[in-house]
């Protein structure tokens, strides 16, 4: 195992982009996205894909690579990445994966169940149901279907109950059936650093974020969506806020303070999730020296 991969995770707006352009010079290598919004090219300024500049200063894989009209999952994010780190490895003995999408780096380092491509017609019709329906049906068919994975998953979560709906539907069998969670040997090192800051400063940071993408034209760029507003890819943060604006449900000043506090809720849902992650080594942004020696350290020792 004489190939490395550097994990840069974090929440978001904790600031992983300026210094995983810095360790990947520093290693002269290139960075693979685990940002599950990034990789799709009509979405840019409410996901915060780095400037013209960054994207220059080191190779970037999986920013704007596919379209909100691709299917495109953790399961991919796996296949996908795994076939292009056995590529980048001929050549380099670091590839940093950066990113803040916890299923995403979760499915590189570990694996994931391999899970069927939901047909669109399907997609639409269960989706058309909820909106009909609501969550409530949904959460009873799921119930229905697999009792099991229904104990398990978040009944509040739309979005991963609705999901295992599909699965369900699609194969005939309950999720919960084709739901190994078996860890994947992987033929690299893998080593895991996590940013983050004090919580008064994190907020402050995701809410001048905010402002900053609407001053940038986030208004325009999910009015040029909005008639997709039912893909999955588009139920993200910042987007399905300005969808309910467009809607006449709310006003552009409550759809912004929204997005602010659906950023933060999500920046402390992804802390929670990466803090279950013993092999996970955390710093401040700042301390790119101490960053860059634990780095070394561990590859050394590994060696």
């Amino acid at each position: 195992m004489s190939k490395t991969l550097i994990v840069i995770l974090g929440p978001t707006g904790v600031g992983k982009t300026d210094l995983s352009i810095r360790i990947a010079k520093h290693f002269n290598t290139v960075i693979s996205s685990s940002d599950s919004r990034q990789v799709y090219r009509e979405m840019s300024i409410g996901t915060a894909v780095p400037e013209k500049e960054q994207l220059e200063a080191v190779k970037h894989h999986f920013i704007h690579t596919h379209s909100i009209h691709d299917y495109f999952s953790s399961w991919e994010c796996e296949k996908q990445t795994i076939e292009l780190l056995t590529e980048l490895y001929k050549e380099k003995d670091e590839v940093l994966l950066v990113g803040g999408s916890m299923m995403y780096i979760d499915a590189v380092c570990n694996g994931i169940d391999e899970i069927p491509t939901i047909d669109p017609e399907l997609r639409q019709e269960v989706f058309t149901r909820y909106e009909k329906d609501g969550l409530e049906s949904m959460k009873m068919q799921l119930k229905q279907l697999d009792p099991v994975f229904y104990d398990q998953v978040d009944l509040k979560n739309a979005k991963r109950v609705i999901h295992a709906v599909e699965i369900c539907l699609m194969t005939g069998k309950p999720y919960s059936e084709l739901r190994t969670n078996s860890k994947k040997k992987r033929d690299f090192k893998i080593v895991k650093i996590g940013l983050n800051r004090d919580r008064t400063e994190l907020y402050s940071r995701i809410n001048t974020r905010v402002d900053q993408m609407i001053e940038e034209g986030l208004i325009e760029e999910a009015k040029a969506i909005f008639e997709f507003r039912h893909y999955n890819s588009l139920n993200t943060v910042g987007y399905k806020e300005l969808f309910e604006h467009f809607d006449g449900n709310i006003s552009l000043e409550k759809a912004i303070e929204l997005i602010k506090r659906n950023s933060r809720r999500y920046a402390k849902r992804q802390l929670s999730w990466f803090r279950r992650d013993e092999e996970i080594e955390w710093f401040h942004p700042d301390q790119e020296k101490e960053v860059l020696q634990y780095i070394e350290d561990k590859i050394k020792k590994e060696a």
